[in-house]
């Protein structure tokens, strides 16, 4: 079963408490305090599988969890970090937030993903010891991992997507070319999931070429199977509109040709001005007339045609080398870029949690685990985003708890790596 959409829930692992304990030992007089700090909580991260080429696992299992962290001990000893726990999926999977729809990642490379980060451990006693506060009896617990619900979406990676109507002759001509065996009948819709296909064309020279189920009129509002394919189309460099110039089941080459056309700009404007390629299959059982009337009216419109007969082969090396020839002038296959993370999202991830501690020297430390994402996105040369960090810290709560600790106009706030002059 071919499944390209599936909504999950993950939860990352909670950071370990910190741990209240004092030094004991004999002969020893007040050891002072030794509690460790908790352990790291366990990433969700996800990996590229090519073994995998469909969602449907995720169909059957909804919620994963990653493991916590252990608690801090007593002598200073550190809880264990937890182990991440890894997610495979197939290469071309957007995992998107299923509440707000942004984009999260775009699993289309080799390197992994952190979709959701543990959380920090909590600080044992010992670290809150000072000259003034010499026997702290208080921890710090862990702070939760992140928790979100995502949508997963399986945009197939293929240089070039073949469309058309149904029974066009797209699953032969991709039987043809390449090594890819499709069910190939005499009926519409006999292609019920996108089929992907290597065609080499020399050493060391292939593109991959994916046959999308057949098109009809209204597919981009929902009708027919090809709606829940066009998806597919996206990823492409190139797309080959394949056309029954023959019209051998009483339908208008031309109006088929504007009919696709018109479903594609409808799912996607940037789609339509993609670069195609028309390819008029069934020439042998076409009259020379209809091949000539058609060829005319496709190069009116700028596009290159190609006359070929995917049962009988004919012209189809023609097309493949064309279309080799095409695919070398233009941009690598599509990776979507992450969208920025939105304030509303820290909320719901993990509330947002924080702990600010006022250091000797005046100073104040702010620990919030869930500030790393935010600050990676940050550019501090910028204005713009510079505002926008500011409103994360409004907005969080933190400026009011430093204003409440007593922060003054000066004082210097740090925040991991971080640090800056608080200013009102």
């Amino acid at each position: 079963m071919f499944v390209d959409v599936a909504k999950i829930k993950i939860k990352a692992g909670n950071g370990g408490n910190g741990a209240v304990s004092f030094h004991r030992e004999k002969y020893v007089n007040a050891g002072g305090p030794d509690g460790g700090d908790g352990g790291k909580g366990g990433d969700v991260v996800f990996v590229v599988d090519d073994n995998l080429s469909t969602l449907v696992d995720f169909r059957y299992k909804r919620k994963y969890v990653a493991a916590n962290g252990e608690d801090g001990g007593s002598n200073n000893c550190t809880g264990r970090g937890a182990k991440d726990l890894i997610i495979k999926v197939p290469r071309g999977t957007l995992v998107k937030n299923a509440q707000t729809g942004r984009l999260i990642a775009d699993l289309s490379g080799d390197e992994p993903k952190i979709i959701a980060h543990g959380g920090r451990g909590g600080k044992g006693n010992a670290r809150f010891a000072s000259s003034t506060r010499q026997i702290p009896r208080f921890a710090k617990p862990g702070f939760p991992g992140e928790e979100l619900e995502i949508q997963m979406e399986l945009k197939l990676l293929a240089d070039v997507g073949l469309v058309g109507f149904p029974n066009v002759g797209k699953s032969t001509l991709i039987s043809v070319v390449s090594a890819a065996k499709p069910k190939i009948a005499n009926y519409h819709f006999t292609t019920l999931s996108p089929v992907l296909g290597v065609v080499k064309i020399a050493q060391g020279n292939s593109f991959v070429m994916a046959d999308i189920p057949g098109l009809i009129e209204g597919a981009s509002e929902g009708v027919g199977l090809g709606h829940e394919f066009l998806r597919h189309v996206e990823r492409c460099r190139l797309i080959v509109h394949l056309v029954d110039v023959s019209g051998s089941e009483g339908r208008d080459p031309k109006e088929d040709f504007a009919l696709i056309q018109k479903e594609l700009f409808n799912f996607s404007p940037d789609l339509a001005e993609r670069p195609q390629i028309v390819a008029a299959n069934k020439c042998d059982m076409a009259a020379p007339e209809q091949i000539e009337d058609f060829k005319a009216f496709i190069q009116q419109q700028g596009y290159a045609f190609f006359e070929i007969s995917a049962a009988t082969t004919a012209g189809t090396q023609e097309l493949v080398e064309a279309i080799s020839r095409r695919l070398q002038e233009l941009p690598p296959i599509l990776e979507y870029e992450p969208d920025p993370i939105l304030v509303e999202e820290l909320s719901e991830q993990n509330g947002r949690r924080f702990d600010i501690l006022r250091e000797d020297d005046g100073s104040y430390t702010v620990d919030a685990p869930w500030l790393e994402q935010v600050l990676r996105s940050v550019n501090m040369d910028d204005y713009e985003s510079l505002q926008y960090f500011q409103r994360v810290l409004r907005s969080s709560g933190i400026i009011d708890k430093l204003e409440e600790m007593g922060v003054q106009e000066g004082d210097t706030v740090r925040i991991f790596d971080f640090e800056f002059d608080f200013v009102n």
